[in-house]
Order: C-alpha cells, then sequence, then structure tokens
C-alpha cells in the first residue's frame, strides 16, 4: 500500500525517495475453532514534504487503495485502512 500511494504521490509532483514511510500493524482474532486470523491490517503512512503539499497529499490518501493490488486483492476479506501523518518541511 506504501508502494502505491507514493507512486500516486510522484505522479503529482510529489517526491517521496526517502521521505514516506509506512507503518503497518495488524489485528489477529481467535475464530470459533481457535485459529487465529488476520482481520484488520492499518498502515500509517508519515510523509516529509513542503506544507503547500499537503492538500494534495491528503487528498490522494483518500483515493490510492483502489489502484493498489493489495488492496483489491483483500478488501472482501481483510478490513484494510490508512491514514497520514504530514510532516512539513522547509523548501530546499
Amino acid at each position: 500500500m506504501t508502494g502505491t500511494y507514493g507512486s500516486a504521490l510522484a505522479a503529482r509532483k510529489i517526491v517521496t525517495d526517502g521521505k514516506l514511510t509506512g507503518e503497518v500493524r495488524g489485528e489477529v482474532e481467535a475464530e470459533d475453532d481457535n485459529v487465529l486470523v488476520i482481520k484488520r491490517i492499518h498502515v500509517e503512512m508519515v510523509l516529509r514534504a513542503p506544507a503547500e503539499k499537503r492538500e494534495t497529499a491528503e487528498r490522494v490518501l483518500g483515493i490510492y487503495a483502489n489502484a493498489c493490488p493489495l488492496y483489491r486483492t483483500t478488501r472482501n476479506c481483510i478490513e484494510l485502512t490508512s491514514s497520514l501523518t504530514f510532516v512539513p518541511e522547509e523548501n530546499a
């Protein structure tokens, strides 16, 4: 998911090399027969970019998942969510 989000940002001229990371948290539950099953996955994106790119980065977060192979493959069996922590940086 991080790779697809990064590609979507790059298409909008937001540099992500070394500036985008993703922290993944999965939630597991035991089903009736005590088999552990992944039920939810959350990806926290952290992006360092110029402040004027925040609105675009937030908008892309809301639409990128439909182009993500992981999301499209698992969306009907695992709840997948993502969020963004935007860290403004000064223009170089």
